[in-house]
């Protein structure tokens, strides 16, 4: 492995540019599989460039909203309570604030190697006082519920005594995404303020509809080196907030550190009586901020042996960015995964882009997973077994046989996508047909396909894998016309992966026919499944036949269907993208190149106008 000093392992930022705060926030995201923070600065609160949003795998509630004469219904990720507040100030003085001080140095940098994130500041305040900050924090991968921060601060040209406030705060609601923000946001109602023993704050909250319960705690202590400094405690409590303030003289050139380690803990955990007991006892037995540091990176030493990819003729920002595709990965489906109900989202857990929702993402990362941590794998396949009655339910409701995945998930696998959106150009309503992109159900069926080819895991297989990929086949078989005249089958009105194509010109119902893709995968899975039988033992194919009613005569059409499925094709044998692809128009590039240097948001607003 490459030496993890090298700058192939670490996102460095050295300047300060309020612009690129709500992408680097993003970016630098800490998570472990079960807790995820973004990179918001500890010293200030969510708006403006500033979002420190905090988020549970899986952790979604169901809200409804009343918006220009309609109610909707959706589920989020739901934005938990933020455990990072940590500021201060000379007695008497105001709060630190990038914006208000003026800055001498800045540098952040993301170590991905070690998945630490710090930052370093050097300013002077309006009374010409300046500091120094260096602030390092980790959510700890070997220890999903646990995170903690650690400041070092210096007083550079001057002595007395400073504040340090250390919260948590629970009054957070969903406002991350602009175009979400006229939805109903308020996920959260607060249970419980209070104390734990003299250095720790609790707080716990419940979501208002699907009733999850977190509880955060936080310790916080000042050390002189190792040692405890003499330190006054206040105490705050206001409904959703908690926090103590920490009086403590502060030295010329004296660097004091702040401790803060935070247990996160939830009614969906294992092994857990109550999430506030769970909480409150794991802060007492809490290590100090550096003996978890030393137990979290070596988690993610043990991590990067088994994920690391290392080029061998690329240079430094290549190297970089794999593995910082890797890092985000790992701190999306980590160890800490496994047997967590919940699927891989679009966006991670990182903010909530796509409110979270589980598409068919797994399709680009099992490849990956599947050879380095296939129990992992295996356990985000069973996120879709478990949905196996409501993509029954679904495929029914449209008339079709089997097992129809919705192409947006969530808690329950119900469909998410919303039948109609508010265009925010022109304050119409219009119908959103994104849920036609039934490729999905190909990939669950690919990506449990894939997963017993590199594991070999027949168990997994013949209980569960088995009966995905016969209903899949089903559904796709159920969906297949028959054409006389072409003597081929095909599909009709669907979405393929191209999403900007969603209907023919003029046409008076969405969906295209014939999608290549679509197509071609439905084949491959009829095939598959009829060909999965044969792996079972005797008497577990017989449970299995029985349980779902295949019939001899079943087999004979998926076979038959599989055989000859009908694929567009145009010019000197180009596969046309869908039936009719090759009499569109051409987009009208130079067109729309002279009204926008950037040629990529007219695009947008293009499409937009399309539906307006």
């Amino acid at each position: 492995m490459a030496n993890p000093e090298n700058r192939d392992w670490a996102l460095i930022y050295t300047d300060w540019n309020p612009q690129q705060q709500p992408l680097r926030e993003a970016l630098c995201t800490l998570g472990n599989g079960y807790i995820a923070t973004r990179g918001g600065f500890e010293e200030v609160h969510a708006g403006g460039l500033h979002y420190p949003g905090c988020y549970l795998a899986g952790g979604y509630n169901r809200l409804e909203t009343d918006i220009a004469g309609r109610v909707l219904e959706n589920e989020d990720l739901v934005n938990w309570p933020n455990w990072l507040p940590l500021n201060f100030r000379p007695k008497g003085g105001e709060w630190f604030n990038l914006d208000t001080v003026d800055l001498l140095d800045f540098r952040t940098e993301l170590d991905v190697y070690h998945g630490i994130l710090e930052r370093a500041v050097r300013f002077r305040d309006a009374d010409e006082r300046e500091f120094s900050l260096v602030s390092r924090r980790f959510v700890h991968m070997d220890n999903p519920h646990l995170a903690a921060i650690e400041w070092r601060l210096t007083a550079l040209n001057w002595s007395g005594q400073i504040e340090i406030r250390s919260a948590i705060d629970g009054t957070v609601t969903n406002q991350n995404v602009e175009r979400y923000r006229q939805l109903n946001g308020q996920h959260l109602e607060i249970l419980e303020t209070g104390f734990e023993g003299e250095d720790a704050i609790v707080l716990a909250v419940r979501t208002n509809q699907s009733h999850i319960q977190m509880t955060q705690a936080a310790r916080s202590r000042i050390y002189v080196g190792d040692v405890l400094a003499p330190t006054q405690r206040i105490r705050e409590n206001e409904h959703g907030r908690i926090a103590h303030r920490l009086l403590v003289d502060c030295h010329q050139h004296q660097t004091l550190r702040i401790e803060k380690v935070v247990t996160i803990y939830t009614s969906c955990d294992f092994a857990v009586s109550e999430p506030t007991l769970a909480a409150r006892k794991a802060v007492r037995r809490a290590s100090s901020f550096a003996e978890l540091q030393q137990s979290h990176e070596r988690k993610w030493r043990h991590l990067w042996s088994i994920s690391d990819i290392t080029l061998r003729n690329g240079n430094n920002t290549t190297q970089f960015i794999l593995r910082f595709h890797i890092f985000h990965l790992l701190q999306t489906t980590s160890p800490n995964t496994i047997d967590r109900d919940v699927g891989v989202p679009a966006r991670g857990w990182h903010g909530e882009a796509y409110r979270g929702h589980i598409f068919w993402d797994e399709l680009f990362i099992f490849p990956f997973l599947a050879l380095r941590f296939p129990e992992l794998t295996r356990s985000l396949l069973m996120y879709r077994y478990r949905r196996l009655p409501e993509a029954r339910y679904l495929a029914q409701q449209s008339d079709y046989r089997g097992a129809m995945f919705p192409w947006q998930s969530g808690s329950d696998g119900r469909e998410e996508s919303q039948s109609l959106h508010l265009n925010p150009r022109s304050g119409r309503w219009l119908p959103d047909d994104s849920r036609l992109q039934r490729h999905v159900n190909a990939a669950i069926a690919y990506n449990v396909w894939q997963y017993y080819q590199v594991a070999n895991d027949i168990e997994f297989l013949s209980y569960y894998g088995a009966e995905l990929l016969l209903e899949i086949a089903r559904f796709w078989a159920s969906m297949a016309t028959y054409n006389a005249t072409r003597e081929r089958y095909e599909i009709h009105g669907v979405i393929g992966p191209d999403e900007f194509h969603s209907h023919y010109p003029g046409a008076g119902a969405p969906g295209l026919n014939n999608n290549a893709y679509t197509n071609c995968m439905a084949a491959w899975v009829l095939r598959c499944a009829s060909n999965v039988l044969h792996l079972l033992d005797e008497e577990r194919r017989g449970e299995l036949v029985e349980l779902i009613e295949i019939t001899d005569e079943e087999l004979r059409r998926w076979d038959k269907i599989s055989r000859n499925m009908f694929i567009p094709f145009h010019g000197d044998g180009i596969i046309s993208q869908f039936e009719g692809y090759e009499t569109l128009k051409e987009f009208d590039w130079e067109g729309y190149a002279t009204k926008c240097e950037d040629i990529r948001p007219c695009c947008v607003n293009y499409l937009w106008s399309l539906f307006s």
